[in-house]
């Protein structure tokens, strides 16, 4: 039986998976995903749309959970992406200008254990 805590990144990879789809879908191409600096931490997603380069923060929750992920960042988090997001900007040869998005995931369980999604996509959350 796994614990909670491999419980809550099986669920955070699988939302992070189904996000990703989404923007493919919807014309975006994904350039990055996870990506990391030292300094700034992590973004979830990079995409580039027609109009944006689009950072997404992914955020799973639970349906029973307290707080939406929208609402669990914080203004730390906000700052960090937001430089983070600068950061790749300085390094890619683009004049598209930078969007930071929400990804906000509800996840469900049916009766027989079966996952179902609900994606509140928010567009300039940041």
């Amino acid at each position: 039986m796994s614990s909670n805590r491999e419980e809550a990144a099986r669920i955070g990879r699988e939302g992070e998976r189904l996000v990703a789809e989404y923007l493919r879908k919807n014309g975006y191409i994904i350039l990055r995903r996870n990506w990391r600096d030292s300094r700034f931490g992590e973004i979830d997603i990079i995409a580039e749309s027609r109009e944006n380069i689009v950072f997404v923060e992914v955020k799973t929750r639970s349906e029973n959970a307290i707080v939406s992920g929208a609402e669990s960042i914080d203004a730390h988090k906000a700052r960090r992406t937001k430089t983070a997001a600068e950061f790749f900007m300085r390094k890619l040869n683009t004049n598209l200008p930078p969007r930071i998005d929400v990804a906000d995931l509800i996840v469900e369980k049916d009766r027989d254990g079966k996952e179902k999604w609900k994606l509140k996509y928010i567009k300039s959350a940041m």
